[in-house]
């Protein structure tokens, strides 16, 4: 029988007290979405199945036989395969798929009786930083609709900001929880690599790509990764460390000083919005004013994160969208006259520019002519960067740093010049290209009512005492 304590939201306890159904909080999110429905967030909303789920828990609450989610309306990034539901990576090459079975943190969110609402739109095959690029369009930033949500789980992050959903889960693969968690004010985690298996998740790099989970609520975080991590059979990648109890965890109230280090290079950057710096430097005062340890010390490998992992990134995504032809499942040109054509057409008429574009960088970095020059040396500079990160992250507690470069910028902005895209994602990419966990957390608005996000990194599967660190960070002022 489950029983209230500290691992559950205030709505999840309010459940289990019966001051509130699971139909009426469906209900809610459902109007929600309809109101705010020129956003384009959704791509499709499951609301007669979720309404039949939600009724299917209440019921289970009556009993004492709910799951530990119970009640959790989640929306699941367009990349999540969901068995006899649209799947389509918001790309025209996926056109009328279905996915035909369960990714495994779906069944894992189902088992213990999650809401799924949902199908949110994304840059297409995640491919992007500002949600701009989906063959269904932009999705809006629901604080200023002038501005992107940014990407590419942009959609994802603001179904959370809006109030459309309690939780979302997207795919973090350079930043694409983080930065979008940033724009939008909530919080976004990216878990250490291999934490939570991707099997059936649409591959983009598969040596970079995580599950990511977006909420109002560390709390919240806390407990869907508890639910949803751990060893799967269906994934070899994946981790078999045992998951621990991270809600329980957090709720440790117990005051702990921590070992702070923060990147010089950061603080020196010329592209940091005065700002986002500010912000950051009233962080570290009031760390240190309250008894942490913050130094600066130097990384200066920081400045090749990015070109490292555009290199790698792109690669692997030339590889793993190769299977997108036109022949067995989805779009396929009608404009062929054989094999060849049909291939060709298919993937030129299906992809959208910016899928098209790092599928030709990752070609031409693979190919026998370049693929010492750039591609092995990627991985070498990746090994270093990883290696220095571990060097930091054991002489440290956390490394913390701007989630991105800017504030939300406007819609259209950046979409002619693919490097300044490129470069919103700065600070993001160091901890895929470690494979370190990182954190998102709201720290605070610009001059124009921006949010900031700050980002606190911490070594290899210490999820447990980023979220206790990350809430140490909320609480000031």
């Amino acid at each position: 029988m489950l029983k209230t304590d500290s691992r559950f939201s205030a709505f999840q306890q309010a459940l289990h007290q019966n001051k509130i159904s699971c139909v009426d909080r469906v209900h809610h999110h459902l109007s929600v979405i309809k109101e705010k429905s020129h956003l384009n967030v959704f791509l499709s909303v499951y609301d007669n199945e979720a309404l039949k789920k939600a009724a299917e828990v209440d019921q289970k609450i009556r009993e004492g036989t709910a799951g530990r989610l119970a009640g959790l309306v989640v929306g699941l990034k367009d990349v999540f395969s969901h068995q006899d539901h649209p799947l389509q990576a918001s790309s025209k090459i996926l056109n009328g798929f279905v996915a035909q079975y369960n990714a495994t943190i779906v069944e894992r969110l189902l088992d213990e009786d999650a809401i799924i609402i949902g199908r949110q739109n994304c840059d297409e095959f995640a491919m992007g930083s500002s949600n701009e690029n989906s063959a269904f369009g932009a999705t809006l930033n629901s604080i200023d609709e002038s501005r992107v949500p940014g990407g590419s789980s942009g959609a994802s992050a603001v179904a959370v900001a809006a109030g459309m959903c309690q939780v979302s889960i997207g795919s973090d693969t350079g930043g694409s929880v983080r930065q979008p968690a940033s724009f939008c004010g909530v919080v976004g985690l990216k878990p250490t690599y291999s934490r939570i298996s991707r099997h059936g998740l649409i591959a983009y790099g598969s040596s970079f790509d995580c599950v990511g989970i977006f909420s109002k609520s560390i709390e919240d975080i806390a407990l869907v990764l508890e639910v949803i991590a751990g060893s799967d059979e269906m994934d070899s990648t994946v981790s078999q460390r045992e998951v621990p109890s991270y809600s329980k965890e957090l709720s440790d109230d117990n005051p702990k000083k921590y070992k702070v280090a923060y990147l010089n290079e950061v603080m020196q950057s010329n592209v940091l919005q005065p700002a986002i710096k500010k912000t950051l430097q009233n962080k570290i005062e009031q760390l240190a004013a309250t008894g942490h340890t913050v130094d600066g010390i130097d990384f200066p490998l920081l400045a090749y994160a990015l070109p490292t992992y555009y290199i790698l990134a792109t690669a692997e995504a030339s590889s793993n969208l190769s299977r997108y032809d036109g022949v067995r499942y989805g779009y396929r040109s009608d404009n062929t006259k054989d094999i060849e054509s049909l291939y060709k057409k298919t993937r030129a008429e299906g992809f959208g520019k910016e899928v098209q574009r790092r599928i030709l960088l990752g070609t031409f970095v693979l190919s026998a002519n370049y693929y010492d020059a750039y591609y092995t040396k990627a991985q070498k500079v990746r090994n270093l960067i990883r290696k220095q990160t571990k060097e930091i992250l054991a002489q440290y507690d956390f490394i913390i740093m701007p989630t991105t470069p800017t504030t939300a910028f406007k819609l259209g902005e950046n979409t002619q010049d693919p490097i300044a895209m490129y470069l919103t994602d700065l600070f993001s990419v160091h901890a895929n290209v470690a494979g370190v966990p990182a954190l998102s957390v709201p720290c605070g608005h610009d001059e124009e009512g921006l949010p900031i996000g700050l980002q606190v990194v911490a070594n290899d599967f210490d999820e447990s005492r980023l979220f206790q660190f990350s809430k140490v960070l909320m609480k000031f002022e």
